[in-house]
């Protein structure tokens, strides 16, 4: 099953992982203006993370939302700590020439600027987003799941 809700901040998805070997379903807020996606995931097993945050480049032209990553994301245990992960993809993308050294040091900065706030707002996902004026809904996993 697949879920799309536009909102007042983006768009909201959850969706089924087929086969996938750790994660059962997800849940993500796109959040244009934040240059975030903000991912909730049902793992097969224990939890590994509360929270997975995508830095990208989110547009929405009608109907069609596309977003860019840009390699670099956050882990957030909520409650306890973020972390910057896959810079070494970040780089490497760059090295490649897929992502440009204007759009590195974006991510970069962006990924600060969420730690920052995460760590402000004591690690809770919800209150970091509160306090940059951004409100969302996670659904419980019963709400969408189809097996």
């Amino acid at each position: 099953m697949q879920l799309y809700r536009e909102h007042r901040h983006g768009l909201f998805v959850a969706r089924d992982f087929v086969a996938h070997p750790r994660i059962r379903h997800w849940q993500a807020h796109l959040l244009p203006t934040l240059n975030v996606v903000v991912c909730r995931y049902d793992f097969h097993g224990p939890r590994e993370h509360d929270y997975y945050i995508d830095v990208a480049t989110i547009t929405c032209e009608g109907s069609c939302w596309t977003v860019r990553d840009h390699y670099l994301d956050l882990l957030v245990h909520e409650g306890i700590a973020a972390e910057i992960v896959d810079t070494g993809e970040l780089l490497a993308a760059h090295d490649a020439g897929f992502i440009s050294t204007p759009e590195l040091h974006h991510a970069v900065a962006t990924a600060h600027h969420v730690l920052s706030g995460l760590t402000r707002a004591r690690f809770s996902v919800s209150d970091w987003l509160a306090g940059e004026g951004v409100r969302v809904e996670w659904l419980p996993v019963n709400e969408y799941v189809t097996a």
